[in-house]
């Protein structure tokens, strides 16, 4: 499997909850290597957080097959990442909760909720226990803090609305395990959860700084999840999505101006989360708006990115035309390479549509051609049968009425199979049931009732050498054959009083041979009534790679196939 295929397999396998854990714990790298090799204690050292890190993340993984054994694996990871923390005296971090990492607090998070959503009542209240008893163990320990302290009264809040939001989730989703009807939000969301993971890792780095600087970065912290979330809703509503994103950049701007962050900014511009979110909503503009309606937006989107920029940045050092040049510059870059994006993607778009509306066409005149196909193997052959009738009738009528009763029996009889069959194919196309007329499983069985019901008036004998296993689109296939063959013996073998019907399994192939001993007074036509019964019988047989021979023998006519049992590498 090529390398791409793979990456698109894992992706699809992480699923919404892998990429937020996979977000969280690239964050908790960012955090952690640049402590890891600063002057402050020894070198090296905090990357002993990182096997508690990984072993909490893997635990969240193996539960979504295993969700009792993930949980309490996830509760002794903590427990034991906490032994290794005190014995090596390395300094925790704190994000959500205090001296935990953000992977380890989304981890817990998710085994929560797949406790609560999949196990028993009485196991899934044990491994939540479980769960949050190792966390206040972890929490209270790793870094010696005083219980009752503002620390720890602010943890126990933020702690307690998690494992509250995880457990409504999973009891929600318990009970609609498999939902008829999903509001418009769910489905957002199940579409476009790769986009959900790509926005949540700029949103965890700002949530982690906003959490060490203090609350007056709270408000621009929420300017930055409104900008993701509307990113998010522009795949739905790009334009709307787009002016809404720039208000948010203004109000961003004017929070920079009364109040300047503190944590840093890209470029000291706008915060990282707000410039994904703006590139991905250019690149969707693009993508599926008409253009004069794009630009409009995207002008709008330019206008407040720069105002924000400079309010952010005059807020923190004064304006400066070199570095507002630069910045402009930087800007420009990144909206053409956002638009070259979107282009591509429109052309793709449009490329796709194409295939695939060549392949509806195709698909329907496959269609149209099977159906011609069935229309006349199936009714044909009952029309001739009738024909046959009608002749042999008529020529007795006057000499023999009591044959003539018989024949007209036989008339109605065959009729009333053609109405049939007529209905049946109606029924088909109308896709009344989804399904189409099939052949049964035993193929023996279908052609004994063929020869019994054909007619034709010239005497059926069978040879038959099957076996149970035969493809059904094959014994399908056959069965068309030999009813077609059949017809044209009632159209056209002058004389005939003998039908031999051969079939027989022979290496790997289904052998087919209908003969019959009319004379030669004419010359039948190539494809049967009106050219197509041949025609018909010869795509059958290719659709199946198999091989089909036709024409005059010793005494009479013969159509012979050789159909493959099993199907040819393409």
């Amino acid at each position: 499997m090529p390398f791409s295929d793979r990456a698109r397999a894992a992706w699809r396998w992480l699923g919404l909850e892998g990429v937020v854990l996979l977000a969280a714990l690239l964050c908790d790298l960012l955090i952690m290597l640049p402590a890891a090799f600063d002057d402050i204690g020894p070198r090296g050292r905090d990357l002993l957080l990182l096997p508690g890190i990984v072993a909490m993340a893997g635990c969240a993984l193996w539960g979504r097959a295993h969700p009792a054994r993930g949980a309490f694996g996830g509760a002794a990871a903590l427990v034991g990442s906490t032994v290794l923390i005190r014995a090596t005296e390395t300094p925790p971090f704190s994000t959500l909760l205090t001296d935990i990492s953000l992977t380890e607090t989304i981890a817990g998070v998710e085994l929560v909720y797949l406790a609560v959503r999949w196990l028993r009542p009485g196991l899934a209240f044990a491994a939540v226990t479980n769960l949050v008893i190792a966390g206040l163990f972890a929490s209270t320990l790793r870094g010696d803090t005083r219980f009752g302290s503002d620390r720890t009264l602010l943890t126990l809040l933020m702690g307690a609305t998690l494992l509250v939001a995880a457990v409504v989730a999973g009891m929600r989703l318990r009970r609609e395990s498999a939902p008829k009807h999903t509001n418009a939000l769910t489905r957002l969301v199940r579409d476009q959860w790769p986009l959900i993971g790509v926005l949540t890792l700029p949103l965890f780095l700002e949530l982690t700084q906003a959490l060490q600087r203090g609350p007056r970065d709270y408000l621009m912290l929420l300017c930055s999840i409104a900008s993701a979330a509307l990113a998010v809703y522009g795949t739905v509503r790009p334009v709307v999505a787009g002016v809404l994103t720039s208000g948010v950049f203004l109000l961003s701007g004017f929070f920079g101006w009364v109040a300047p962050v503190r944590y840093n900014l890209p470029f000291q511009a706008m915060p990282l989360t707000e410039i994904v979110a703006g590139i991905v909503l250019v690149v969707l503009l693009v993508r599926t708006a008409r253009p004069a309606q794009a630009w409009t937006v995207i002008g709008v989107m330019s206008v407040a990115v720069a105002l924000t920029t400079a309010a952010n940045i005059y807020s923190r050092v004064g304006f400066y035309s070199l570095g507002l040049r630069s910045l402009a510059l930087a800007a420009l870059l990144v909206l053409g390479i956002s638009v070259a994006i979107g282009l591509y993607f429109r052309a793709r778009d449009s490329e796709r549509a194409k295939v695939v509306e060549a392949a509806v066409t195709e698909a329907q005149t496959s269609e149209r051609m099977a159906l011609a196909r069935e229309l006349h193997d199936v009714v044909a052959h009952h029309v001739t049968g009738i024909v046959v009738q009608a002749q042999a009738a008529k020529l007795i009528g006057g000499k023999n009425p009591a044959l003539a009763l018989d024949a007209l029996q036989r008339i109605e009889e065959a009729g009333t199979e053609a109405l049939v069959a007529m209905r049946r194919l109606v029924r088909s196309m109308r896709s009344d049931d989804g399904q189409t007329e099939q052949a049964t499983t035993d193929l023996e069985a279908d052609l004994r009732r063929l020869a019994d019901t054909a007619h034709h008036g010239v005497r059926t004998d069978l040879k038959l050498a099957l076996t149970p296993d035969i493809p059904q689109e094959v014994a399908r296939s056959a069965l068309r054959l030999v009813q077609e063959s059949l017809t044209n013996v009632g159209k056209h073998a002058a004389g005939a009083t003998r039908v031999v019907v051969l079939a027989e399994v022979h290496d790997r192939e289904l052998h087919i041979r209908v003969t019959d001993d009319g004379r030669m007074e004419h010359v039948r036509p190539a494809g049967g009534s009106g050219g197509y019964g041949l025609v018909g019988m010869r795509e059958r047989v290719e659709l199946l790679h198999g091989r089909l021979l036709a024409g005059p023998v010793e005494g009479g006519w013969a159509v012979e196939a050789w159909l493959p049992l099993e199907g040819e590498a393409e």
